[in-house]
């Protein structure tokens, strides 16, 4: 009798979850409709591209966008090249050969500051956080190891500082030997995060001029460019004894046991940006749809490659011959979570590569801001400039605005949590994760350029 009371309710009960099932199940459909709507709005302006790359592990959403569909998942027909120098890249996009390249943060911004070739590059993209390192040749290292702290286990300590290579550099200065360094590029991160580096320790890496463009006025070390593939060779032969560069070329100099990695710039600037994907500002006004369509792809080749599990086939990727074409276990010591230091000394640095979290791929104006200050601290602009001046210039290279709309769309569509977008106005907070300790306030430019000791003053 009980169960014959019931039934009216029971029956009530599952006429209710079924409308709440059909409920959620339309709601479901009609969410996926509206993201296929707005996709279907992305009309692709420009479905065949080709875009270059130099040959390190940072180029990997690129290749991974290629390889794992998503290029195509967007309509998109991409060529992927390498390119034999940073110039050669910085070039050919200007000039139209290429659609868009992997490139170094501060090209882009040069081309807008003023220092070099002149021209309207924007990025939306910011390819990865850390990546490089400084290394020096094996006799380097044997004179700067007797001036490193070491652990109870007799290890070096980490972040092994330059106050250990100065008296290195003194001794060759008093044999007539100018100590000489390599970095892949005047406007690279390599070149501000060696110098930062340097001039922490009181080591002045040198200023430019107009008439210096070497960057070698006053200098105690010079520094050189050298494409980073030709890092280690350039150092076995002696004509540097040093450098700084991205992966694999730190760590081929442990594999060929030709020199010693003493930092990375993940010591230097904690999660500091690195490679940007640049696009001219006319191609992204001719072919907006398209430029949101790229930005989009690569979001997701970077989630992609910060799932651990991945690593490894990515690893095997980067190592095929169209792209880095470095032997794997090389690859595999930086991007598998640890880096290798002197011959034997592998130690855990999971963040060494890091593509997506941290919002690694939004383009920070306070990212860019930075190398403005570096590139008026070291001469590359010549003159002082108020601190409108820097957040104005920022805002016409990076492109958050593209980098958003491209987000929400894959929001729609399911491929990353509305968590991944950021809460933010381009400016991350002020911080002091850098080797010496200084703070670094993006709203505050000029502030920083004058809390350094060697540098230009404003």
């Amino acid at each position: 009798m009980r169960l014959l009371k019931k039934m009216p309710y029971l029956f009530l009960l599952a006429i209710t979850f079924i409308a709440c099932g059909e409920k959620t199940k339309k709601g479901t459909e009609a969410t996926a409709a509206t993201a296929k709507e707005e996709v279907a709005t992305l009309d692709i302006e420009k479905p065949q591209l080709t875009f270059g790359f130099i040959k390190l592990t940072d180029m990997a959403p690129l290749a991974i966008a290629k390889e794992k569909g998503f290029f195509e998942d967007e309509g998109l027909f991409v060529s992927v090249e390498a390119q034999s120098n940073w110039k050669n890249v910085l070039d050919r996009v200007i000039d139209g050969q290429l659609d868009g390249s992997h490139m170094l943060a501060g090209q882009p911004i040069a081309a807008g500051a003023g220092f070099g070739r002149q021209a309207k590059l924007v990025t939306p993209f910011s390819m990865d956080l850390n990546g490089n390192g400084i290394t020096v040749s094996n006799d380097v290292w044997s004179k700067m190891k007797p001036n490193v702290p070491k652990d109870s286990d007799g290890k070096p300590v980490h972040p092994i500082k330059a106050d250990a290579l100065k008296p290195v550099i003194t001794e060759y200065k008093n044999a007539g030997k100018p100590f000489k360094m390599g970095m892949v590029f005047p406007v690279s991160t390599h070149n501000y995060e060696i110098r930062y580096w340097l001039a922490a320790a009181g080591i002045n890496p040198g200023m430019y001029t107009a008439d210096n463009v070497q960057g070698q006025i006053d200098a105690e070390v010079l520094l050189s460019v050298t494409p980073p593939p030709q890092m280690p060779a350039t150092l076995e032969s002696g004509t540097i004894y040093g450098y700084c560069v991205g992966e694999p070329w730190n760590q081929q100099a442990v594999f060929k046991g030709i020199g010693v990695p003493v930092t990375t710039n993940y010591d230097i600037w904690k999660n500091n940006p690195e490679k940007v994907f640049v696009m001219t500002e006319k191609f992204v006004k001719d072919y907006p749809n398209t430029a949101t369509a790229v930005t989009k792809a690569l979001i997701r080749a970077g989630k992609w490659l910060d799932v651990p599990e991945n690593r490894a086939e990515a690893v095997k990727i980067l190592s095929m011959p169209q792209y880095v074409g470095a032997p794997v276990e090389v690859l595999a010591n930086s991007m598998t979570g640890t880096f290798e230091f002197e011959k034997g000394d592998k130690r855990a640095m999971p963040d060494f590569n890091v593509f997506y979290k941290y919002n690694a791929t939004y383009p920070f104006y306070s990212d860019g801001t930075w190398f403005l200050t570096q590139m008026r601290r070291w001469g590359q602009i010549p003159e002082a400039k108020p601190a409108e001046w820097y957040a104005n210039t920022i805002k016409d290279i990076y492109r958050p605005d593209i980098w958003e709309k491209a987000a929400k769309l894959l929001v729609a569509e399911g491929h990353i949590p509305a968590s991944d977008i950021p809460a933010t106005d381009g400016y991350k907070a002020p911080t002091k994760d850098f080797i010496d300790g200084n703070m670094y306030d993006a709203k505050d430019p000029i502030g920083y350029i004058n809390s350094f000791a060697i540098g230009n003053k404003d």
